[in-house]
């Protein structure tokens, strides 16, 4: 039995996602007997670093749309963060995956926000934290829950947490249900969060090095990919029928799991092991890379 997003884990300006709005081109849109399925990752590949959506991606997108392919974001957001993209690109698709793969979502017209919660991967941060916390002395941490709620210690930058978040003790963090652990250093670089990474050893969780002072941590064997199987299984979409699109280091497994039989596609600005992971690439976000990928799907 899935539950219905809660109604602070969002902006109450936001509505339910509508019916797709209709092609604003004056010859429609021909549609299609063979749909992709779209993964889109968002920071860095829909948007701009000022959180914007250009006009070409933006038309892209509902090209797409109009054509019947199922169009779908697949990010390391949380549900709060990821449903005001969608009304942005006024997309309604069946699936969200959020939090990395750890929250899919499902459409659901009766539903307060249009989603319910689908399928949902927890795991306790404790072990994670205190091993850590002791080896990063000035880091900030935050443990986000399955509705996409933020108990967080330290400082972190307006924004990055989402609208739903509260500061608390450190202790308050632990034996907590976390979907993901943030980790937050101004003053460690990449390369020693690795080391520290693989000192502590996080065989029984997931991580990933953002930019270069973020560390998300989330379950063990979850990723973008994991979520994006389970949508593929749900929609009974072919493994050739997917194009995945991103620029992270949390879109690696996802890029690698598209390119097996599909498109997995990195952004021109993506760190050269996730392009390594694509089977093909496109320019930067800043030159209208996503567009142009999405301009190939027929």
């Amino acid at each position: 039995m899935t539950d219905p997003v809660k109604q602070q884990d969002v902006p109450d300006s936001i509505p339910a996602p509508d019916a797709p709005a209709a092609a604003t081109a004056q010859t429609p849109t021909p549609t299609t007997d063979a749909p992709w399925l779209v993964a889109l990752d968002v920071d860095g590949t829909i948007m701009l670093a000022d959180g914007t959506i250009t006009p070409a991606v933006a038309s892209e997108v509902a090209r797409l749309r109009d054509a019947g392919h199922e169009v779908m974001i697949a990010t390391g957001r949380a549900a709060s963060m990821t449903l005001p993209v969608v009304e942005q690109l006024q997309i309604a698709p069946e699936y969200l995956v959020c939090s990395n793969g750890a929250v899919t979502l499902r459409r659901d017209p009766n539903a307060p926000l249009g989603y319910t919660r689908a399928h949902v991967e927890t795991f306790n941060p404790t072990g994670v934290l205190t091993a850590i916390y002791e080896r990063l002395e000035g880091a900030s941490f935050a443990v986000e829950d399955e509705h996409g709620h933020y108990r967080y210690v330290g400082d972190f930058p307006n924004a990055s947490l989402g609208i739903s978040s509260e500061q608390v003790e450190f202790e308050q963090l632990l034996d907590m249900e976390a979907t993901r652990v943030v980790v937050l250093s101004f003053e460690h670089g990449q390369e020693e969060f690795l080391s520290i990474v693989e000192e502590i050893g996080l065989h029984k969780v997931s991580y990933n090095i953002g930019w270069t002072a973020w560390l998300d941590i989330a379950p063990d064997g979850v990723n973008k990919a994991t979520g994006m199987e389970r949508v593929r299984e749900w929609l009974d979409m072919p493994r050739s029928r997917i194009i995945a699109v991103g620029d992270g280091r949390n879109d690696l497994e996802l890029l690698e799991w598209a390119a097996v039989q599909g498109r997995g596609v990195a952004m021109g600005q993506a760190p050269d092991e996730v392009k390594a992971a694509a089977n093909e690439l496109t320019g930067r976000d800043d030159e209208d890379g996503l567009a142009a990928a999405l301009a190939r799907v027929e």
